[in-house]
């Protein structure tokens, strides 16, 4: 494939079982706005679309009337992948923009990414895209208490879709916003609205950002919504979420080596980490995201947005807290650079 060719992004749909993963998947499926798509849904879980819609879905690729590309995933995901682009390539099915793929209700949506940048060949023609995480308004509290996979799919999100609003209070809503806040303050968070007419601006939220301006190098990181810790840190559990500032230029060599030893040690417990650097002899924001073990190439900004040239990182882990993770950052950089040491901006 030529250098130039744009990668295809993968987009990732989770949430936990009975959350409206199938009414956003049935949305998209029969959008014409999704009609250059190929969406992936697999073969065992809670995902059941009715026949009326689609009957059973073969193992091979099916057009759909709205001109999306649809089959199920037997076996690994790599080997899905692969078969779509190879289909795609020699004509079998149309040519596609973009993957949309659904995962069960008790998956870690964490695992795709690695999937995507560690296969020799996936990797020059896919991209992580967008990860959108549903959460059950009625039963996200019973979810979370009981079944750990919860918080990790809401960690890993750029975009959170709250359904079943129509069944709680208005009250019930407002704390849940503010425990998905706690979680994961720096993803965006929609409501059911989101399910009924989806568009691609549904996907706009992933890690790459060629197609924002110069501003979203320090507004795509987000704002940082006061979570309910300590009084409601029970249902928090162990997952943190904090801001890390780094005063002046960021050497960029020493702060690669250091989370590159980060996510070798802790990868399983480093659920999100995202980021603005002001890097050493270069004018332009540098742009990090990673989830777990894989860390996306970064990217550049063309330019900052303000003459305040701030780097920042939000981190969501399990088990690992602000003050272990900027001990480290500072420990590293004063033994083999002369950084200054990192603040705690928010935890």
């Amino acid at each position: 494939m030529n250098d130039k060719t744009p990668l295809l992004p993968v987009h990732v749909i989770s949430g936990f079982l009975g959350s409206g993963k199938t009414t956003l998947l049935k949305s998209v499926l029969a959008s014409e706005a999704f009609g250059d798509s190929a969406v992936l849904i697999n073969e065992f879980g809670d995902v059941g679309l009715d026949d009326r819609l689609l009957g059973e879905i073969a193992e091979d690729a099916i057009l759909l009337a709205s001109g999306c590309v649809c089959c199920t995933i037997r076996g690994e995901l790599s080997e899905a992948l692969r078969r779509l682009l190879s289909q795609r390539q020699d004509g079998t099915i149309p040519p596609f923009k973009r993957i949309v793929l659904e995962t069960t209700g008790l998956a870690d949506p964490g695992p795709i990414a690695s999937t995507i940048t560690a296969d020799p060949v996936l990797r020059h023609h896919l991209r992580p895209g967008t990860n959108l995480t549903l959460v059950d308004a009625v039963n996200a509290e019973a979810s979370q208490q009981q079944h750990p996979v919860w918080a990790s799919q809401v960690a890993v999100a750029d975009t959170l879709v709250i359904s079943k609003t129509d069944l709680v209070d208005d009250e019930a809503v407002a704390a849940l916003r503010q425990r998905l806040a706690g979680l994961n303050p720096a993803a965006r968070c929609l409501g059911p609205e989101a399910l009924d007419q989806p568009s691609d601006a549904l996907f706009t939220a992933g890690p790459h950002l060629q197609r924002f301006g110069p501003a979203a190098a320090t507004a795509w990181l987000g704002p940082w919504t006061p979570s309910a810790r300590p009084a409601d840190s029970g249902h928090l559990g162990d997952v943190h979420a904090f801001r890390l500032g780094l005063e002046g230029e960021v050497d960029w060599s020493c702060f690669g080596l250091w989370l590159s030893m980060l996510l070798n040690r802790h990868g399983a417990d480093i659920m999100r980490v995202k980021g603005v650097l002001h890097v050493r002899d270069d004018p332009r924001p540098v742009v990090l995201h990673g989830v777990q073990h894989t860390i996306h190439p970064p990217e550049h900004m063309e330019t900052w947005p303000d003459d305040e040239r701030r780097s920042e990182l939000i981190f969501i882990t399990r088990g690992i807290d602000a003050g272990r993770v900027a001990d480290s950052l500072s420990t590293f950089m004063a033994a083999v650079s002369d950084h200054p040491s990192p603040r705690i901006l928010h935890a």
